[in-house]
């Protein structure tokens, strides 16, 4: 599949080992999950869940473990975030280079970076008004 803003096919991510055998996993499933459930509502991300759980805990993999995601045992869980994760980067690095752009007028190639990642947040922003996960009045601003 062609990258979004660059006219090249991508390169091909790195995948996760298969690990068949998870004896080595002191926890269980139900363990895991009030884990991740204690996590979040500690104001902890999802991403930072599977970190923590991974080098704190010794639990490679939450799916693996409980056959589910770490999103999915949250809203099986009835906890949420206001904004979905990834748009709530996208907002950041956004921020951070808009304030770098106001410091630094004459750097197009960081105005021409801008305005993708705001392209991105529009794009992204439009999936989660469909699918409900944010309010159909969010903006970024």
């Amino acid at each position: 599949m062609a990258r979004t803003h660059a006219r090249v096919k991508g390169k091909s991510g790195s995948t996760k080992p298969v690990a068949t055998d998870l004896s080595f996993v002191q926890m269980k499933k139900g363990e895991v999950e009030k884990l991740v459930v204690k996590l979040a509502k500690e104001d902890m991300l999802p991403s930072k869940i599977g970190l923590v759980l991974r080098d704190a805990y010794g639990v490679p993999s939450v799916k693996k473990v409980t056959g589910k995601s770490v999103s999915q045992i949250l809203d099986a869980a009835k906890v949420t975030f206001d904004v979905p994760e990834d748009l709530k980067a996208l907002v950041v690095k956004a921020t951070r280079l808009s304030k770098h752009l106001g410091l630094n007028r004459r750097d197009i190639h960081n105005r021409r970076g801008l305005a993708l990642i705001e392209a991105k947040i529009r794009r992204l922003s439009t999936y989660y008004k469909k699918t409900g996960k944010i309010p159909a009045n969010w903006s970024q601003k």
